[in-house]
Formats: structure tokens, C-alpha cells, sequence
């Protein structure tokens, strides 16, 4: 899909490395919030980069592997379910971000964040909505964010069994709810959010 040039425009003011950054799960009644920051090359091969909420699992998975392959740096970086009831899911979604920034291994000089709030970073930011549709950066990093929040949620599967956290990643389905209805919520349950 077409993307607007947000990256050649921030390189043509004399940034070196543009990164994108997007998070994903902040919706879900369960588990770690998760943030991937994302510097791709100039000319980069990705077929089919899109906003991850438009790609199937298994599009992902493979655009995982690419983007991993061929971006000059990436990282992916979460904030726990304590630190999402210490705070908020906001101010936990955009630590999660700043974490994927700073562990970048080639640092970013200037960051383009998905939707319109910004996280502290020690490097010059700006914001773009709807940027995992708009910005290539920002779609890899979607891609990257969703595709290891959901690696993760399939781990909590085995961890406590019954709640179906493989099929749902945690979110509000009806067989969620019947779940909690039967079990009460377990550790990974974020217990400010709406659990019944």
C-alpha cells in the first residue's frame, strides 16, 4: 500500500535515523501492554506492509521475520500489568513505547509516534494518527508490537489454563467473560479495567 514519505521528510531536515513506534494491546482485559520502535531503510522490500489490524496472523508472522531481517534496528519493549494498574493503560502504552526506543541498537535521532500523545523521550518526536496506516516505520512497528504481545499471550495460556488467552490475546470476548464468571480473574487480569 502507498505511504506518505514522513521518514524522507524528517532525513531531507538532517535526521539520520527515523524511527516509527506503535503499541499494541492497550484494549485488553489482560496482560502486558507491548511497544515495538522500528528504523527502516531507505529502500526497503516488505510486500504486503500493512497496519497489522489489517494483516491475517500468519501475514504477520512472515512480515515479523522480514522486518526483523532487513530494518537497520528494532526493538520491542512492554510494561507490565503492575505497572498498567500503578499508572494507567495510557501512561503504561507510552513507557512501553520509550523502553522500545531506548533499546534501539543503532539510536534513533528523531521518532514518529502512532496517535497524538506523546511519550518523554530524549530525542525530538512527533505524533502522526492513524500513523500505522500512513507511515511504514510505524505499520512495521505494529506488526512487531502485535506480533510478540500475542507470542506473549500464548505463553500466559500456559501459565493459567482455562481462560483461552491463545484465542482471545486477552481481550473483551464473550468466552473471556464466561472464563472469569468461572474462574475469577488470575494475576495477568488487569483488575482496573471492566472484568465483568
Amino acid at each position: 500500500m502507498p505511504f506518505e514519505s514522513f521518514e524522507n521528510q524528517y532525513i531531507t531536515e538532517g535526521f539520520a535515523r527515523v524511527c516509527g513506534v506503535d503499541e499494541a494491546g492497550r484494549g485488553p482485559l489482560a496482560g502486558d501492554v507491548c511497544a515495538a520502535a522500528v528504523i527502516l531503510p531507505a529502500q526497503y522490500d516488505l510486500p504486503g506492509l500493512n497496519d497489522s489490524k489489517q494483516l491475517t496472523q500468519k501475514k504477520r508472522e512472515e512480515l515479523s521475520g522480514l522486518i526483523q531481517a532487513r530494518a537497520v534496528s528494532w526493538a520491542v519493549a512492554f510494561a507490565t500489568v503492575e505497572e498498567i494498574e500503578r499508572t494507567n493503560i495510557l501512561r503504561a502504552a507510552l513507557l512501553a513505547m520509550r523502553r522500545a526506543v531506548e533499546a534501539l541498537d543503532a539510536p534513533a535521532d528523531f521518532a514518529l509516534i502512532d496517535g497524538n500523545q506523546y511519550p518523554f523521550l530524549a530525542i525530538p518526536c512527533e505524533t502522526v494518527v492513524h500513523g500505522d496506516a500512513r507511515c511504514a516505520s510505524i505499520a512495521a512497528a505494529s506488526i512487531l508490537a502485535k506480533v510478540a504481545r500475542d507470542r506473549a499471550m500464548e505463553a500466559l495460556d500456559a501459565e493459567y489454563p482455562g481462560y483461552g488467552f491463545a484465542r482471545h490475546k486477552g481481550y473483551a470476548t464473550p468466552a473471556h467473560y464466561e472464563a472469569l464468571a468461572r474462574l475469577g480473574p488470575c494475576p495477568a487480569h488487569r483488575k482496573t479495567f471492566r472484568l465483568s
